[in-house]
């Protein structure tokens, strides 16, 4: 046997062993309850405890909304996916296996029915991927209502076109007064229109999302704290928080072996990630799930050792 081979399967029998010591880390903690009703069009496998209490080469994983659930962590989503109208599709996992996750992001100029870009589908137990099907579709515009068009209105803009707007009585601008043309087809910075008597208003030359809108979360293999609960983004309703909602993140101490957070707040479709956060890598999130910065202790606030 020469040299290569023998360090090869030696690797590989490590990395086994750590697959399998993975998956026997107790999920628990970790994972939501099973709540009737949330599974939404997910099939759920048999519920468990643990591993003894599945059969057939089954082992009890975190499978979402279902909780911990009899599956099979080698079988496979279909993959790759029939071509999308209007959006392209990415695999961000090395294979889609249980738990892989992927990017459905619609091309320039489209959006899906919730007004955002972009969306995260996981793999889960019964060979499905999460959420709906996407569906993009082009940006719709509604009448002018409420405010005032500072600009010649027109029914085209040329690229690096910027207009300005006002409001009229009752309705408050809460953001910038100014949009300008992109080369994508779509306009820049996005307001929100509060009104204090009546509904909320559009321009027929302003995308409907210029209202609140909700934000994605800028992580993925790390849980987050949002209304109080300790959460997986992917768990999160089409994996966003509303408009005004803090969502908090763990963050790794650059010297100890423990946890900070960080909150930040979802301002009309934009949730920055704090300056302290790293995502773990694939790897770190399946073969050492309890060493995750969301799930290691937190410092001591008093600053001791």
């Amino acid at each position: 046997m020469s040299a290569r081979l023998y360090v090869k399967r030696i690797f590989f029998n490590i990395f086994n062993v750590s697959v399998h010591a993975y998956l026997e880390v107790d999920t628990t903690e970790q994972c939501p309850e099973r709540i009737l009703g949330n599974e939404r069009r997910q099939t759920c496998p048999k519920k468990c405890q643990q591993d003894k209490d599945c059969g057939n080469k089954r082992q009890c994983l975190c499978d979402g909304q279902c909780g911990l659930s009899c599956v099979a962590p080698g079988r496979m989503c279909p993959w790759p996916l029939p071509p999308g109208k209007n959006f392209d599709v990415a695999l961000l996992s090395p294979s889609p296996s249980f738990s892989a996750l992927l990017e459905v992001r619609c091309k320039p100029g489209f959006a899906m029915h919730n007004g955002l870009d972009s969306t995260i589908r996981r793999c889960q137990g019964d060979r499905q991927w999460s959420g709906d099907e996407p569906v993009c579709t082009g940006r719709k515009y509604l009448n002018f209502e409420r405010g005032h068009l500072v600009a010649v209105q027109r029914t085209e803009y040329e690229v690096g076109d910027t207009i300005y707007y006002l409001c009229k009585k009752n309705v408050l601008l809460d953001g910038p007064n100014q949009v300008t043309c992109l080369p994508n087809g779509t306009w820049s910075a996005e307001p929100v229109w509060n009104v204090l008597v009546s509904t909320s208003f559009s321009s027929p030359f302003l995308p409907l999302s210029f209202r609140s809108a909700r934000c994605p979360v800028p992580a993925q293999r790390s849980r987050v704290i949002v209304g109080g609960v300790k959460r997986w983004p992917y768990d999160l309703t089409d994996g966003v928080v509303a408009h005004g909602e803090n969502v908090t993140f763990f963050c790794k101490h650059p010297e100890k072996l423990c946890s900070f957070t960080a909150t930040e707040v979802c301002v009309d479709g934009a949730l920055k990630q704090p300056s302290c956060y790293l995502d773990p890598t694939w790897l770190q999130f399946k073969l050492f799930p309890h060493r995750l910065v969301s799930e290691i202790d937190p410092c001591d606030p008093s600053g001791s050792t």
